[in-house]
């Protein structure tokens, strides 16, 4: 008697077949692609960091791979930071700081703390971040970019914080990326609207007491002073986002060591 050639286990034998030829396919062609998305993702941040500098313009059109790198390399230095005492981390060079994962080590308990007074939502803190140090073609330093992230209305949102060398007056606060979604678009997705990114610049963080003094707010007369920015219309919760992620960052669980030490001549 002839076999059954659609035997329910020759059926299976090809299903499990597939499925074991589809996952070596996936697996390889993830390992492949992995070093190429972690190029591209690196490259990605540099031109906002290039952006925040003010050195280029990503609204204007596509930049180059090839400019992005060479402006990058050439008026960039990233740098680790201990949050804790303020201080360069000693033995790290560009090299590693640039690659450094903040987001993993955030994630693990031994190069991490959790913060008391978490107003950003950030769950964890890495005990080290980077600081990138942007400097003119005599290698003078014209501006320091401090990465702050923190929960809007739907997503966590990562933005670079770039202030003069005075650690005081901001040229501009650039959001870069997203969590899932994104913020709202026409609403709290005007983050990265260049019109509110431009109110930004001039402005300062500090009053003449030395106090956290920068304010989002729908007050005009507020928004008028050197401390204030307008709020974004019918966006009420990102706006409050993007506050605490700044009074987190700058403040005693963030970057507040190394301003104060910055500031008293400590960015050598």
């Amino acid at each position: 008697m002839a076999s059954n050639k659609d035997s329910f286990g020759r059926t299976l034998f090809v299903v499990v077949g597939l499925c074991f030829i589809c996952s070596v396919f996936v697996s390889t062609a993830a390992v492949l692609l992995k070093p190429i998305q972690q190029e591209n993702k690196l490259l990605d941040k540099q031109k906002y960091i290039l952006e925040a500098a003010g050195l280029i313009n990503t609204k204007e059109g596509k930049i180059e791979k090839v400019q992005v790198l060479e402006m990058y390399n050439k008026y960039v230095e990233a740098r680790l930071v201990n949050l804790k005492s303020g201080d360069w981390v000693e033995d790290s060079d560009s090299k590693k700081a640039d690659t450094f994962d903040t987001e993993k080590a955030a994630r693990t308990k031994a190069t991490s703390f959790v913060p008391q007074n978490d107003i950003a939502s950030v769950k964890r803190v890495a005990n080290e971040a980077v600081v990138y140090l942007v400097r003119d073609d005599n290698q003078q330093l014209q501006t320091v970019i401090i990465p702050v992230k923190g929960y809007g209305l739907w997503s966590t949102m990562f933005a670079f914080l770039a202030v003069e060398p005075d650690l005081n007056t901001i040229r501009s606060l650039v959001y870069y990326s997203f969590t899932g979604s994104g913020e709202t678009p026409g609403l709290g997705g005007e983050v990265q609207n260049p019109q509110w990114i431009a109110k930004w610049n001039g402005k300062k963080l500090y009053n003449d007491k030395g106090e956290l003094a920068i304010s989002v707010t729908k007050n005009p007369v507020v928004a008028a002073s050197p401390h204030g920015v307008d709020a974004l219309s019918g966006a009420t919760l990102t706006g409050n986002g993007v506050q605490n992620s700044l009074n987190f960052w700058l403040g005693e669980e963030g970057f507040a060591r190394f301003i104060e030490k910055a500031r008293n001549g400590g960015l050598g």
